[in-house]
């Protein structure tokens, strides 16, 4: 451990967190292509933030529909300009809130929504019709889709008004996350269903949110968060073609989701390397020419696992430099951290100060009014042919295993991950790898912390049980019977599985009757 007067250790700062070396100075590069120019390194818009701002997508949910519901109606009034959904464990594995299996996670990391009651709830007073949507969801991705477009109908909105993005990235969950349900083959099927039930009924949903994200969470460096998403992509673009999904269509709506970490330079480089890198995919790969099909929109979350309990204001500033490197490299969305999310759910000043953060930077730091302005520096031109290149190299290992599919049942990407995130903890270990605050320049005497995340009401399961058995009562056992019926006949007739989910979603079924009704037809995976 360094001591708190002394200087941290040079070596680490000669390279990049995934290893890239950076020299003291660069020469100066070419000129790079101009914003909004195929391959997009430098954005996807000519002007990028002078037309209009990323979108402010605070990630919020917890306890029950309704204190979610108040969270975000309140974010809302405080300039956040799109919602984005937090569900806890249980509904991100398909069980309903009263499931034996949920008792000591129900609204601990997200929202429980069981019905399409609670969806209501979640979404009372908030203008579908304006406020884009965003569900971080994957296994359960068609039912709570199904139960927003049930909601929606109720209110008199019909889907095709609806606008947002579900993350639908099974794959992932695989890698980094195992929060699955039903095996990869079904999974995919599903996602797949999901493109085409988008396609048809909610035009401008973004029907898949390809996440690199939870891979950096777990461990992963940037080139691995970068290499392993872009092949994921890939995966689903195959799945879809085979599925006859027009790629055209489907590629203007497909969204990614990253990662923004601690390390400035990379970071941006690494935003930039990723859009071009799908560009070309786009083009070489899948031979679609129009490139508008070939820009990479992106939403972007300051990093969670960089939040330490230790001194925990310190996060304010990590956050800050991971939202400034998420605008410095051309984000479309943005969520920023609370500094007390490592001590438990954000409380209310820590959400606003998080927003703040990027209401400050849009509206006085002055980093939106030139497109990509670090475009051409020497460094992040360097770092941005770097990160191409280890992605292009670990793209083309996958290739050789046979795809990502393969590689995922032969555990290539786990076991990468696993082996950086061991490499990463034991440098922190070591002292090499600097944490201000925990293994460098600790105030051992502090005691006091502003931080004051949420407190769950300690009746949080015991009402959710009661409301569940009252809804439960009221519907038509007979009812109840047919949906379920209908809903197994659909699966097993092979039909869009996300269309039955909506007529089961609105006649009453919940989460976990849909859930064991696919269990049951598809199969659970096991590792």
């Amino acid at each position: 451990m360094a001591p708190a007067s002394g200087h941290p250790p040079l070596k680490a700062r000669g390279r990049t967190p995934s290893g890239i070396e950076i020299r003291p100075a660069y020469p100066a590069p070419r000129p790079p292509d101009m914003p909004g120019e195929f391959p997009f390194t430098r954005g996807i818009h000519p002007d990028m933030y002078r037309g209009r701002f990323w979108t402010f997508r605070q990630y919020a949910g917890f306890g029950s529909a309704r204190a979610t519901n108040e969270r975000f109606r309140y974010l809302l009034a405080q300039g956040q300009t799109g919602l984005s959904v937090a569900f806890d464990l249980p509904t991100q594995i398909g069980y309903d809130s009263d499931d034996p299996l949920a008792i000591g996670e129900v609204g601990k990391v997200g929202v429980p929504i069981s019905t399409v009651e609670d969806m209501e709830e979640l979404l009372e007073g908030i203008p579908l019709e304006s406020v884009s949507i965003s569900m971080t969801i994957n296994s359960t991705a068609a039912m709570l889709l199904a139960f927003l477009v049930a909601a929606a109908g109720r209110r008199g909105v019909p889907a095709e008004k609806l606008r947002g993005t579900v993350q639908n990235d099974m794959l992932k969950e695989f890698i980094s996350r195992r929060t699955y349900r039903f095996p990869i083959q079904a999974s995919l099927g599903i996602t797949v269903d999901i493109f085409e039930f988008c396609r048809e009924r909610i035009p401008d949903w973004n029907p898949i949110s390809v996440s690199g994200y939870h891979m950096r969470e777990a461990g992963s460096n940037a080139v691995q968060e970068v290499g392993f998403t872009l092949a994921n992509g890939i995966a689903y673009l195959e799945a879809a073609r085979e599925r006859e999904v027009p790629l055209e269509e489907l590629t203007r709506r497909m969204s990614f989701f990253w990662n923004s970490h601690n390390h400035l330079l990379e970071e941006v480089a690494k935003f930039r390397a990723a859009r071009r890198l799908w560009a070309t995919i786009v083009r070489d790969r899948f031979g679609i020419a129009d490139p508008d099909c070939a820009r990479m929109r992106f939403h972007a979350q300051t990093a969670g696992s960089t939040l330490t309990f230790q001194e925990p204001e310190n996060n304010a500033v990590r956050v800050t430099v991971q939202a400034l490197a998420a605008v410095l490299g051309g984000t479309q969305s943005l969520h920023t951290n609370g500094i007390d999310e490592a001590l438990g759910l954000p409380g209310r000043i820590s959400a606003r100060t998080a927003l703040r953060t990027q209401q400050i930077l849009a509206h006085e730091s002055g980093a939106g009014d030139v497109a990509d302005p670090l475009g051409g520096a020497p460094a992040i031109e360097a770092l941005t042919d770097a990160v191409e290149d280890g992605v292009r190299k670990l793209i083309g290992e996958i290739d050789a295993m046979g795809g990502m599919l393969q590689a995922i049942e032969d555990g290539y990407p786990q076991k990468a991950i696993e082996e950086e995130a061991y490499r990463h903890q034991r440098e922190v270990e070591s002292g090499e790898r600097v944490i201000v605050g925990v293994n460098a320049f600790r105030d051992v005497s502090a005691r006091e912390t502003s931080a004051a995340p949420e407190v769950l009401s300690p009746t949080l399961e015991r009402d959710r049980m009661r409301v569940l058995q009252r809804r439960r009562k009221r519907r038509s056992a007979r009812r109840v019977r047919e949906l379920r019926e209908d809903l197994a006949r659909e699966i097993g007739g092979g039909s869009n599985v996300v269309e039955a989910l909506v007529r089961a979603a609105e006649g009453g079924l919940t989460l976990g009757e849909m859930s064991r009704i696919l269990a049951d037809a598809l199969g659970e995976h096991e590792e």
